[in-house]
């Protein structure tokens, strides 16, 4: 009888995930602006690989006084990037945090493009 395959390392331990998760409400929009970069905060604190993408009113988030959840972000290991259409719409350029890469469309078709990339909008 042959041997059985042998398990990769972590094997019986949850794998961690990629997320490409992108918001488009500003936070005076409700409590689900929040929650839903708060969900990012927690889902990189499991371990997963989490890129946030503000857009629309999102990039108000990352301007300003706002920008305190954004620093959170970061300190937790998410990448924040910035709609660079949408902040340019907005005149908020100057004035976004500096934890913040502004990027376009083309980041988000290659994120969501990935293998193992779960992309969720809000």
């Amino acid at each position: 009888m042959a041997a059985p395959p042998a398990r990769p390392a972590g094997a019986g331990s949850p794998a961690a995930l990629s997320y490409f998760l992108i918001e488009s409400k500003g936070n005076w929009s409700g409590p689900g602006a929040g929650a839903f970069l708060r969900d990012a905060e927690a889902l990189a604190g499991a371990g997963h690989r989490v890129r946030v993408y503000l857009v629309e009113d999102g990039v108000l988030s990352a301007a300003g006084a706002a920008a305190r959840e954004i620093e959170r972000l970061a300190e937790a290991g998410v990448e924040v990037l910035v709609d660079d259409f949408s902040a340019a719409q907005r005149a908020v350029g100057g004035t976004l945090s500096p934890h913040v890469r502004l990027a376009g469309m083309e980041t988000v078709a290659a994120a969501l493009a990935e293998d193992d990339c779960r992309g969720v909008w809000h």
